[in-house]
């Protein structure tokens, strides 16, 4: 980018500004993350509770935007809202036994109440089949209560005994779970389906993630469920996150929480259920990972905490008399803010290019004389200057083209490391270079799990599972030689 002659509107280089990333996002993504949680304050980690973090406004207000943005698509899509209690007795997880296998090393346990001991132990919901599906049993009677698609928004506790890390891997998380009950196994089916349309619609089109929705393989369903999809988003440096997974569970839920109806021809029978669970705080961890750079934070536009910032560049009546005139002219249309701050003009810039605000508008007294604006975009990291008259027909249409410009880069970005291999040796390559493998596999059934230990303990990457629409296996299992009966694509997981 050319920059302009005009000082006061020039943006320093990297680490000019002692509150800049101190390394590149391609050379240390760890640190970068690190810096970039802790610089542009989205979470304060030294709340004593180890795994547990406090989440601070700039990360909280886009959640809140995030949170709304999925809870409208799932209300426009039938889900009705519920608040289930954040404590769930011991009993209902032993009702399904895969469940409390898979669940019980993670479960925070409750047994006393003041001086008391209690009669059961409460689970803090480490998810929330069992409280669900406990009511469900109770409220659904007839076929014509099917569909029935409830979610809740909660937080949930997990003894996560691998290191934590802010958003991305703690002991408490913030998400959305779904729970919806069908009529036949075809039924619950089109709602898996659906849900992954809506992961489209919500983490792809408004969020701007570009991810690949998998089947995982048997050794890697969630507990108790008969088939799992899940989505996974690719980080910089070659490791991938599950965002939202959606369940097809086994019949296994629906009979032991008595989870019946009767059909039109008066016969009980045990529902279908499903499970979907987008975790807004680990999307959010997606969100600074994928759009951000070594300046900080690449907000899109809808789930920006601040979709612009208005900067006086000297603290003078004019220019802030001004700055009050264009706020009260955008904020009908946008969330804006006057920086009203002592810093010089440089660390203006730098504080709002670290923070990730779309647009910003660059007050000078140049500017006032000449009635005109220097705005600068930031998914461009580019400035112009435009007539006074244009803003808001301006701001708009950055509003549009700043979204699709994230969402263009980061699908370009994950479409060129998805790289064909047959060899073991060839799957090595394509991880350590930070890809993702697709190759021939011999099974994703229980007797495919040799293999994927293989991959596992010899390259350190997961088998993550199979594409919805099956393809062609195009040669043998790429680590026991067995003719291939499936593709898989593997990567190492964060």
């Amino acid at each position: 980018m050319a920059r302009k002659s005009n000082p006061q509107n020039e943006t320093p280089p990297l680490n000019d500004l002692n509150k800049g990333i101190s390394v590149r996002k391609s050379e240390n993504f760890s640190e970068w993350y690190t810096e970039i949680v802790q610089k542009a304050e989205l979470a304060d980690l030294r709340y004593n509770v180890k795994g547990f973090l406090v989440f601070q406004p700039w990360s909280v207000l886009s959640m809140e935007k995030m949170y709304s943005i999925l809870e409208r698509v799932l209300q426009r899509k039938g889900h009705k809202p519920y608040w289930y209690p954040t404590l769930i007795p011991e009993g209902n997880f032993k009702k399904e036994s895969a469940h409390i296998k898979g669940f019980t090393p993670e479960v925070f346990w409750v047994d006393e109440a003041g001086e008391n001991k209690l009669p059961e132990r409460l689970a803090l919901r480490p998810t929330s089949e069992t409280a669900f599906y406990q009511m469900f049993g109770l409220w659904i009677r007839s076929y014509k209560d099917l569909p029935f698609k409830t979610y809740q928004r909660a937080n949930v506790f997990r003894y996560e005994t691998k290191a934590t890390r802010p958003f991305l891997r703690s002991r408490e998380f913030h998400w959305v779970e779904a729970h919806c009950a069908h009529a036949t196994k075809e039924d619950a089916m089109k709602q898996v389906y659906e849900d992954m349309e809506t992961t489209k619609e919500v983490l792809h089109d408004s969020f701007g993630l570009p991810f690949i929705f998998f089947e995982r393989p048997a050794w890697d369903r969630f507990p108790g469920a008969e088939r799992t999809f899940a989505a996974d988003v690719l980080n910089p440096d070659g490791k991938v996150v599950q965002q939202p997974s959606t369940h097809l569970l086994s019949q296994e839920f629906a009979k032991a929480f008595n989870v019946q109806y009767k059909d039109k021809d008066g016969k009980d029978k045990f529902t279908w259920i499903t499970c979907y669970g987008p975790a807004i705080s680990r999307i959010f961890a997606s969100v600074v990972i994928v759009h951000g750079d070594d300046k900080g934070l690449k907000f899109p536009w809808a789930i920006a905490p601040l979709q612009v910032a208005i900067v006086p560049i000297k603290s003078d009546e004019a220019l802030l008399k001004k700055a009050e005139a264009l706020q009260a002219e955008l904020s009908p249309f946008a969330s804006v803010e006057i920086d009203r701050s002592e810093k010089s003009a440089g660390e203006k810039f730098n504080h709002w290019e670290m923070k990730g605000v779309p647009l910003r508008i660059d007050l000078g007294p140049k500017d006032l004389q000449n009635k005109v604006l220097t705005v600068f975009r930031r998914d461009l990291d580019k400035k112009e200057v435009i007539s006074e008259k244009e803003i808001l027909s301006f701001m708009q249409r950055v509003a549009k083209e700043s979204q699709e410009n994230l969402i263009k880069k980061a699908d370009a970005l994950f479409e060129s490391r998805i790289r064909d291999v047959t060899t073991s040796a060839q799957v090595k390559e394509a991880i350590e270079a930070g890809g993702i493998a697709r190759c021939n596999f011999c099974s994703v059934e229980k007797e495919g799990s040799y293999c994927a230990e293989v991959i596992e303990k010899e390259i350190g990457a997961q088998v993550r599972g199979t594409l919805l629409e099956k393809e062609k296996p195009f040669g043998k299992c790429v680590i026991c030689g067995k003719e291939g009966h499936a593709v898989v694509y593997i990567a190492r997981q964060y």
